[in-house]
């Protein structure tokens, strides 16, 4: 399933300032995908809920999903590189990381007809970089895949920034290979074990890579007025 058809770089990765950069071939740092989506998207509503559950719950909400997240990504990456995908912990995270890989499994990777990359990363030199869960085939078309946990399946219209990082992905890859990437995969699983997917193309592709680009002026607009170019 596995096909090595593009040399994928292996960027530096580097914490400053609680924001995360990577260096591109001339050793700039360039500001990650989820950096720039944080730096300029609206922080209202999580910022409400942590001030209504509390610093302390809302902490192990996020370690929770945190662990059972890295526990399904490895498990799916192991299962699309044809290795043994069944490791997880015997506690009560890891048993529902693998119920929760299996839905994976059984529900959507056979859709994945060629990967082309696992965990790559991709640079828009001097711009912005960042590292794709998967890229490949997906139903016969080149696209950007991401795959979701969740608590319970989110709305689309919630998830605009995954949408938003689908599209700088795979407008990156097409600047560096080019080649013609022109759809995003959500996939998502939740903790009742119910898929959704989520499929980008077409008007909608371009609208979200229209707002990735604004996202990017935003971006460096701020970081201008606070003299941080």
């Amino acid at each position: 399933m596995v096909n090595q058809k593009f040399q994928y770089p292996e960027l530096v990765r580097v914490e400053k300032n609680d924001v995360r950069y990577y260096q591109d071939s001339k050793d700039n740092l360039v500001p990650s995908v989820t950096s720039i989506l944080s730096a300029t998207g609206d922080k209202s509503g999580i910022n409400a809920w942590k001030r209504r559950v509390g610093t302390k719950f809302a902490k192990q909400v996020v370690d929770e999903a945190t662990t059972i997240g890295t526990a399904v990504h490895l498990a799916i990456e192991n299962y699309l590189n044809d290795c043994e995908w069944k490791n997880f912990s015997d506690d009560r995270l890891g048993l529902l990381a693998y119920q929760i890989s299996k839905r994976f499994v059984e529900d959507c990777l056979s859709d994945i007809d060629e990967v082309w990359g696992l965990e790559s990363s991709l640079v828009v030199e001097g711009l912005y970089a960042g590292t794709a869960d998967c890229i490949g085939i997906y139903k016969g078309n080149p696209t950007i895949i991401d795959f979701k946990t969740a608590k319970k399946i989110k709305r689309k219209d919630w998830i605009e920034d995954y949408f938003l990082q689908g599209a700088a992905y795979a407008n990156a890859h097409n600047v560096m290979f080019n080649t013609e990437i022109g759809s995003i995969a959500i996939l998502m699983v939740d903790r009742d074990l119910l898929f959704k997917e989520f499929l980008v193309e077409k008007k909608e592709f371009e609208s979200f890579t229209n707002a990735w680009k604004q996202r990017i002026i935003n971006y460096y607009k701020i970081n201008k007025a606070l003299g941080r170019e």
